[in-house]
Order: C-alpha cells, then structure tokens, then sequence
C-alpha cells in the first residue's frame, strides 16, 4: 500500500524548487543563460508540438542525461544555464526538477500548468516532426 500519492509528492517538489507561471517563462525562454526542457514522451511532441528553442530530455532518461558519470550524459547539462522544465501538466515537470535538483543541478525551476497551460496562454509552438530512419 502506498503512503504518498502523486498528489503530496508533487507538492513536496514544489516546495523544494522554483516554480514559475507561463507570463514568467515567457519572459526569459530567449534569455541565453536560459534552456527550457521539454521532459514530455517523444509521441507527445509529435502530437502537439513543443515550444521554441526548448530541448527534449525524456523523463525516462533524465538523470542519466544529467550525470556527467552516466555513459549517455548529455553536455548541454554542464552548461551551468538555469534549466525550466515543462510536461504536459506540470506534475512529472515538478518531479524532474526536484530531483535533477537533489542531484545537484542548479539552478532549476519548473513551469506551472506545463504545455496545456502555454497553449491555453497562446505561447508560441513549433511542430515537431517524426525522425525516420533512413533506407537502405
């Protein structure tokens, strides 16, 4: 039986890390000490896009991209950039920054209300396409 349910874990996350509202994201996404990362599944990007200039990190792979001690650590987490992570919602978001903060990633934040709450504020978005292998 659990003893927490997804709802007090998120709450736990966001009183540990920033959290910042859609307007406050809108206002620094195209600042360069900036990078938004987009923690969402690849499917859920192809379906509705993403938002410009973000990177994709899936959640699943996350802390081995952050690791710098990880055989698939990525450097774009050395940059020493502050990090704003979205989802769709803003639950999985506020569990990523928590914990890519308790591995000691700073500065970090996550965006309240994730993708659905940019789209319903009329953020801008890009599509993003399927990359298929090649043929032989």
């Amino acid at each position: 039986m659990i003893t927490k349910g997804i709802k007090e874990l998120c709450e736990q996350a966001e009183r540990e890390i920033e959290t910042m509202d859609v307007e406050q994201v809108m206002k620094v996404m195209n600042d360069e000490n900036v990078q938004l990362v987009d923690i969402r599944d690849i499917r859920e990007l192809w379906r509705d896009g993403a938002i410009p200039g973000s990177t994709h990190a899936p959640r699943g792979m996350l802390e081995f991209w952050v690791d710098p001690n990880s055989p698939y650590h990525r450097e774009d987490f050395a940059s020493g950039k502050k990090f704003i992570f979205y989802c769709a919602g803003g639950m999985r978001s506020a569990l990523a920054a928590q914990t890519v903060h308790n591995m000691g990633l700073a500065p970090v934040a996550h965006m309240a209300g994730g993708y659905g709450a940019w789209m319903k504020a009329e953020g801008p978005i890009e599509p993003k396409e399927a990359k298929l292998p090649k043929p032989k």
